[in-house]
């Protein structure tokens, strides 16, 4: 199947992207999501991580204290290494065991941090990436997640800048405008991605 990953830095837009292609009927694999599946109650790494972090990472009754995972990770480059190991090889599985299953002309894979890791290059064809100025990530991130100014420059000196993500794009959406014109970008690449999938099939 022809697949386009798909990144960006926090408040980029991703999620809002990867809702535009699903619109055009797209099936869509977010990573992201797996890895809350997998850190759920009774998720395939939640025992993991309670080895490795101990009860400071959990609340009462058993489940994760993501802010808590969140904030110890991204003040200290080793437990996020740890928890990378922990978590990437299992979101990687379920993505190649979804992709398996799917029918599609293509497939959009939502990979926050592909840069970073390294990982699915090899399972993609296209790397789609969503860019917009680093003020106006910070401005969007602390709208919607109430974080502090702090916590959001941990996030961002943990990713790739956008130089380097921009490095490896095949694709660029620039997220800086009004929705329609989200759509419009979006609705453009969906029929390009159509015409390659079509182009490479077997």
């Amino acid at each position: 199947m022809f697949t386009v990953g798909l990144t960006g830095g926090i408040g980029s837009g991703k999620s809002t992207v990867a809702e535009c292609f699903a619109a055009q009927g797209v099936p869509v694999i977010d990573t992201d999501v797996i890895a809350r599946d997998l850190t759920a109650p009774g998720g395939a790494a939640l025992d993991a991580i309670r080895a490795a972090f101990g009860e400071a990472v959990m609340q009462t009754g058993g489940t994760l204290d993501r802010a808590a995972l969140r904030r110890h990770v991204f003040a200290d480059s080793v437990a996020r290494h740890q928890l990378e190991a922990i978590l990437h090889p299992r979101i990687q599985q379920e993505v190649e065991q979804t992709l398996a299953r799917l029918t599609a002309p293509y497939a959009l894979i939502v990979i926050p941090l592909l840069v970073e890791t390294g990982r699915y290059r090899d399972m993609l064809d296209r790397v789609l990436v969503v860019d917009c100025p680093e003020a106006l990530q910070i401005a969007r991130v602390m709208a919607r997640n109430g974080l502090s100014q702090d916590e959001i420059n941990a996030i961002l000196a943990a990713q790739a800048g956008r130089v380097e993500r921009l490095s490896v794009a095949d694709d660029v959406i620039v997220n800086t405008a009004s929705p329609e014109a989200l759509r419009t970008q979006v609705a453009t690449l969906h029929q390009h991605y159509l015409a390659l999938s079509t182009r490479l099939s077997p």
